[in-house]
């Protein structure tokens, strides 16, 4: 089905695989923050203590694009609230102090995305950094899909990404999460999984994966315009599968 959206790569599946829509999905662009799901599950599968301390430190600074951060150089936190940063509000520092943190450091975490990748047969994606800030980060629509339906079997990610607000601990304080895609808990909705991403260089881009006529979908849209125009773009989605479900 064809569907006028603004985002210029858009793929809309089924978990059984079957294209439902399709917009230039196979083009190689760069992808943002939806590469901190991939982040996530190489963290997840470490195996590490989720509640050991980690700390920010001057290496987490992002010196590429001078984005923002709400945590400071030396705030510690554990590695749950870490995670939770990273994927509720796409905190970069948070992104990569966790992968600094994986065992054997840096060089470890690339070869652990590197195998991760391989093993999940993306042939297009290439990831540079942990945060998305990297302009080669890249992928396509078709195999985003693939990250996020692979990142929906961590249940730890299904569950915080899902999450409309949380509340972590930096340190020892309580700090209150807002998810940076609106739709999550908004009425009508129902988000299984979900993770936003901008850079100049990526546009607006969203992964998730929600509950639509008794099936679960997956929903990428990369290269939108704005924020408003990616609501809409998923809203457009929403209301045509609603359609289809009723034929």
């Amino acid at each position: 089905m064809k569907l006028p959206v603004n985002a210029r790569h858009m793929l809309v599946i089924d978990d059984s695989g079957r294209v439902l829509m399709a917009k230039d999905a196979d083009t190689v662009v760069p992808i943002a923050s939806l590469t901190k799901l991939m982040t996530a599950m190489v963290v997840l599968d470490a195996r590490q203590d989720m509640n050991e301390e980690i700390r920010i430190e001057d290496a987490d600074v992002d010196r590429l694009k001078h984005s923002r951060s709400r945590v400071r150089v030396g705030a510690t936190m554990s590695r749950e609230a870490a995670l939770e940063l990273a994927l509720i509000s796409s905190e970069n520092r948070a992104a990569s102090a966790l992968a600094r943190h994986f065992p054997g450091g840096l060089p470890a975490y690339e070869a652990a995305v590197a195998a991760k990748i391989r093993a999940l047969g993306l042939s297009h994606t290439s990831l540079a950094d942990p945060t998305g800030l990297s302009p080669h980060n890249t992928s396509t629509a078709a195999e985003v899909a693939r990250i996020a339906a692979a990142a929906a079997r961590y249940p730890v990610i299904a569950r915080i990404s899902s999450d409309k607000s949380s509340e972590v601990e930096v340190n020892g304080r309580p700090r209150e999460l807002r998810n940076t895609n609106h739709l999550v808990g908004a009425k009508g909705w129902d988000i299984r999984l979900s993770k936003t991403g901008y850079t100049e260089e990526a546009g607006r881009c969203l992964a998730m994966r929600m509950k639509s006529g008794g099936q679960t979908i997956t929903v990428v849209l990369l290269d939108a315009d704005g924020s408003a125009q990616r609501l809409r773009d998923a809203a457009a989605i929403r209301k045509s599968l609603a359609k289809i479900a009723a034929v």
